[in-house]
């Protein structure tokens, strides 16, 4: 294909389909590089697979990183996570935005990119997907009503943590009444005079069969949600008063499998990562 082709060709797809700004799905992808590797994964991520591997394709408009210290860690629930085993994997957390209506457009250049990037060595192999997935958007719940950052900004705002919790039921009836349990009563309850702003929730989606082999098929397609809580207090500071009992959010309809708090990392360094182990 010549450069002008190309070029009509991007022209083209921009002239096209959704282009909103509100996330209707997201990546979600909390990783734990191997043992001695963790600054060279810092840097790798950072300088470059954050860009090249993730805001770089096309509708994807947000991203963000987060980092759990030993000390975040020590602080997860439950102990026996369906999701993280140890309960203390994946220090490090990825959280990007799509475009809604633009996963299945995100999801073709994405395969072909990372395939590239593999082919091209620029690829770090030393880490484990802890959990990773797509996932689409359900709901989000703000404390403040219409005032404050929504949730299209939550990944460009300086929130100073985030909280990822991830709840299983046993099936697709028991989810859609959690998820109402959560919108409508149980997340407007908790959020009032908390120091989290938002809560957004998603559903897993599955990965395409030419995925990435490191990366495993997604679990829980009809019966997991996540949630992710953006605070404005490093969750150090306010968890027993307001977070630490998040392992009885599933009431009667889920099982928490994972409370994971972090705080945001900060670009360009290698701050916290002597703080991992």
């Amino acid at each position: 294909m010549s450069e002008e082709t190309r070029s009509e060709t991007y022209a083209e797809l921009a002239a096209v389909g959704p282009y909103g700004v509100r996330p209707g799905h997201a990546l979600i992808t909390m990783v734990e590089p191997h043992p001695g590797h963790e600054y060279a994964y810092n840097r790798w991520y950072e300088d470059d697979h954050y860009y090249a591997g993730a805001m770089a394709m096309p509708w994807m408009y947000a991203g963000r990183r987060w980092v759990a210290t030993r000390e975040l860690q020590e602080l997860r629930v439950p102990e026996k996570s369906a999701v993280a085993r140890p309960v203390t994997a994946g220090c490090y957390l990825s959280t990007y935005w799509i475009t809604e209506g633009r996963y299945d457009d995100h999801m073709k250049w994405t395969v072909g990119i990372n395939k590239r990037l593999n082919r091209d060595a620029r690829v770090h192999h030393d880490r484990t997907h802890v959990f990773t997935s797509f996932q689409d958007h359900e709901a989000t719940v703000y404390r403040d009503g219409a005032e404050g950052p929504r949730d299209f900004h939550a990944l460009d705002h300086p929130y100073a943590g985030l909280v990822l919790q991830v709840i299983d039921t046993e099936g697709p009836e028991e989810r859609a009444a959690l998820l109402d349990r959560l919108r409508t009563r149980e997340l407007p309850r908790r959020l009032a005079g908390s120091p989290a702003a938002m809560v957004t929730v998603f559903r897993p989606t599955p990965l395409p069969g030419d995925r990435m082999t490191y990366v495993k098929q997604v679990e829980g397609l009809d019966t997991r949600l996540t949630l992710l809580w953006f605070l404005e207090k490093d969750p150090r500071a306010c968890w027993t008063e307001h977070f630490a009992d998040l392992e009885t959010l599933g009431g009667p309809d889920g099982r928490v499998e994972l409370v994971a708090p972090f705080i945001p990392t900060v670009p360009g360094t290698d701050r916290y990562v002597d703080e991992l182990r």
